[in-house]
């Protein structure tokens, strides 16, 4: 009966689909070019011999995998890597990487017929799908077509468990389309385990093996300013949680007076209503997209645009993580903490538990749930970079055993 529910509601989505894409466009989600390729008109030639497919929803999954793919391009018994994502940015992301043997197309609309002509067309041998990603017509398929299917850095959350557990032998049958699970952490074990898949393997989080990104060029501007200042970050802070920092800059600048926030919100489209807060206590600031220079009387700088945290991060030691004092579930450490950044996080971080768990049992994140005990973090780390060296170190050193763990798994399948 869910199945057919689910079928009856993804063939209105495709009926719809037109009045969607458009929308799409508009708003520039879509490639005018490209789009076609989620319903099966395919811009990439299908090359004989041994085909692997990775799957996964948008940046973070693919950038997850980009080490493996980097790793399976060597290998002389794959003659071709598909990589599938839902997303433009995740495609643009792509793009950057140059691969021989690697090719980025759409992911198809879930319908019973376009998955199975996607197969047709593609005919992998290996199906690998990220994180938790799950799709029912394409698994499906994948299972009829006897498909080997890797659930790789398999991540199911305790909500997402709540869900799936109320349809009961359907979640079972979609589950069980996967021959194999790496799961990255004990909870996601726990639920496989409850939907009766047998092969599972823990690994931990792949994201811990993500490619390094390219040097970090700061801009003279930036390293001017803020070289004569004492500075920390609150990264991808959300609604109710400016306030907090706020709070936390009015403390240390007892201590500091040529203290500077560095706020970066989650969505940069509540900047006025930030930018309202930070003039309602008095104080001075610069958003990052103003032309003009940086006052030497700046308080607060607001990074209002989008994909410059890592440029922060690279010149700042202590990061308060956000979505984590609210009810957002936490946002993912790994980028402040590979750049040998300390984190300082909320209670909230269920989204990403196995990443902070590690990261605070290795001494690099520390959790607070007041101002105050943010402040006295803050004070005993803003002027110190002698750890950054050995948080990178301890970082990648926990990225290269997973990376080998995974290789071992998926190439005894490829094999």
């Amino acid at each position: 009966m869910y199945l057919f529910l689910y079928r009856l509601l993804i063939n209105f989505v495709l009926l719809i689909s037109p009045i969607i894409i458009f929308f799409r466009l508009i708003k520039k989600k879509e490639s005018f070019f490209r789009f076609r390729e989620k319903f099966n008109f395919f811009s990439k030639k299908r090359i004989r011999g041994k085909l692997i497919w990775f799957h996964g929803a948008s940046v973070g999954e693919i950038l997850s995998v980009i080490p493996l793919i980097e790793n399976l391009e060597n290998d002389k018994k794959i003659d071709q890597i598909l990589v599938t994502s839902s997303t433009l940015s995740s495609a643009k992301v792509f793009e950057k990487f140059k691969f021989k043997k690697t090719s980025h197309q759409f992911f198809p609309v879930d319908t019973n017929l376009i998955t199975e002509n996607f197969l047709n067309y593609w005919q992998p041998s290996l199906a690998i799908f990220i994180d938790s990603e799950i799709w029912p017509n394409m698994l499906l398929n994948i299972k009829k077509k006897s498909i080997p299917a890797i659930l790789l850095n398999a991540r199911i959350t305790s909500k997402s468990f709540k869900r799936w557990k109320k349809f009961g032998n359907f979640s079972e049958e979609i589950f069980n389309c996967f021959t194999k699970a790496l799961v990255c952490n004990n909870e996601t074990f726990k639920y496989l385990k409850y939907f009766k898949l047998k092969n599972i393997r823990f690994i931990g989080n792949l994201k811990f093996s993500e490619k390094k990104k390219e040097k970090i060029l700061v801009p003279k501007k930036i390293q001017n300013f803020f070289s004569k200042k004492v500075f920390w970050t609150a990264g991808s802070t959300h609604r109710g949680e400016e306030i907090f920092c706020i709070n936390t800059h009015l403390e240390l600048k007892k201590k500091y007076k040529n203290l500077v926030s560095v706020i970066i919100p989650r969505h940069i489209n509540r900047r006025e209503e930030i930018i309202s807060m930070i003039k309602d206590n008095n104080l001075n600031f610069h958003c990052h997209s103003s032309k003009k220079n940086i006052s030497h009387q700046t308080e607060v700088y607001l990074v209002d645009t989008y994909g410059e945290t890592s440029l922060f991060f690279k010149i700042c030691k202590i990061v308060f993580m956000g979505g984590s004092l609210v009810n957002h579930g936490g946002q993912n450490p790994l980028e402040a903490s590979r750049l040998g950044c300390k984190i300082v996080n909320g209670p909230n971080t269920d989204n990403f538990k196995d990443i902070y768990k590690l990261l605070q049992k290795l001494k690099i994140s520390k959790k607070i749930n007041s101002y105050k005990n943010l402040t006295n973090i803050i004070k005993k780390n803003i002027k110190t970079d002698s750890n950054s060296k050995a948080i990178i170190k301890k970082i990648e050193k926990i990225g290269i055993k997973i990376k080998k763990l995974t290789l071992k798994e998926l190439k005894q399948v490829i094999d």
